[in-house]
């Protein structure tokens, strides 16, 4: 069985849904493309641009960094921007997706030319919990989704974030939170998530019994020591609650330990899964495939090294379907583990390719049996 473990379903980024996100799309996608490592370039001849126009980049963790830039979704998968008399654009998505939109129906279609068995859909700009939930219900044995609540929220109004993760949790059948700490960032909330005005949404969480998909980068300068110091909010937070199953989404930033022709992980990395509840997601190809090609037989050592640390049954395969087709085609993702590996066991193949995540999240025909570490 294979299980996508990281993909997404959205509308365009110009529609409004009913009932209406809790945050602005179109601003926080033109963060997005302001620190995003996709080139810019200008559209009158494609020259290589930058992004001045768009975003104050010293103060690139908060939404007030951006700039007035008639900034726009303008087809195709890529957005645009104004600066002076110029259009600067910038390929996020990948060029066959017209319409900027990506529904179930799509994502499914892509399954079933890969021979992907169930994908967990993860949270993306605009989405809300009642769309995401819609999703599901499209295509109940092929899709689960993950629950959201505006992170910069919690710390105001906890009893409304505890009210919507539980609605998102019991009544629209969600099948775990994603919670990411550098959006309350965007909104001026700077303080460590597991502090105390947080504990009653965590506390509320923890009691609902789900798997919490953590997305964890840096949120301030310098990036390694703002990104340690989440690795260690991370290892606090397990202490509190011992019984929750965790995942780190994305795997590492894997660009920031790029040292020449490899990543070289500091020891640093693997001290919170010491917990034998946290497992990794593998997402190398949307990160490093505009940096190395192919099937990238540079990060085989580090693959090699996360089963060894961790141990396959706490390893997760996924995609981040579609803007993973800016590099490679979704057989190729498979294949990228299931060929191209060779050092691997089948049995830690098939934990990576599928088995852990089916059996955190429930698939049918997973087993029960509890991390190996």
């Amino acid at each position: 069985m294979i299980v996508d473990g990281h993909a997404y379903c959205f509308p365009s980024p110009n529609e409004r849904l009913d009932p209406p996100s809790e945050e602005d799309p179109l601003r926080h996608l033109q963060r997005e493309m302001g620190i995003h490592h996709q080139p810019a370039w200008r559209t009158r001849d494609r020259a290589p641009a930058g992004v001045d126009a768009l975003i104050d980049l010293g103060r690139w963790a908060t939404l007030d960094s951006l700039k007035d830039a008639d900034f726009r979704a303008a087809g195709f998968g890529r957005f645009e921007w104004r600066s002076g008399d110029e259009v600067i654009a910038k390929q996020y998505q990948p060029p066959s997706m017209q319409d900027m939109a990506y529904p179930p129906e799509r994502l499914v279609a892509e399954m079933d030319y890969a021979d992907v068995e169930w994908a967990l859909l993860h949270k993306f700009q605009g989405t809300t919990n009642d769309y995401m939930a819609a999703c599901v219900r499209g295509f109940p044995q092929r899709l689960g989704a993950l629950a959201h609540v505006a992170e910069w929220r919690v710390a105001d109004d906890p009893d409304a974030a505890i009210a919507e993760v539980t609605r998102a949790i019991t009544e629209l059948k969600l099948s775990g939170l994603q919670f990411m700490p550098y959006q309350m960032d965007l909104y001026g909330h700077h303080e460590a998530w597991d502090g105390p005005e947080y504990r009653p949404f965590w506390d509320a969480v923890a009691a609902l019994g789900v798997p919490v998909y953590l997305t964890l980068l840096a949120r301030r300068d310098p990036a390694i020591e703002s990104y340690r110091s989440e690795l260690r909010t991370l290892e606090r937070w397990m202490e509190r609650y011992p019984e929750t199953t965790v995942v780190h989404t994305h795997g590492f930033p894997w660009r920031m330990f790029i040292d020449g022709d490899h990543v070289a992980l500091p020891d640093y990395v693997w001290e919170p899964f010491a917990n034998q509840r946290l497992h990794l997601q593998l997402l190398f190809p949307i990160s490093l495939g505009n940096v190395w090609d192919y099937p990238m037989r540079e990060v085989q050592p580090v693959i090699e090294t996360c089963v060894s640390r961790i141990g396959a049954r706490r390893l997760i395969w996924g995609t981040d379907m579609p803007m993973v087709m800016r590099f490679w085609t979704y057989r190729q993702n498979i294949d990228f583990i299931g060929r191209h590996c060779g050092f691997l066991a089948d049995e830690d193949r098939d934990a990576i390719l599928g088995g852990t995540a089916a059996r955190l999240m429930g698939v049918p025909g997973a087993d029960s049996a509890s991390p190996s570490g």
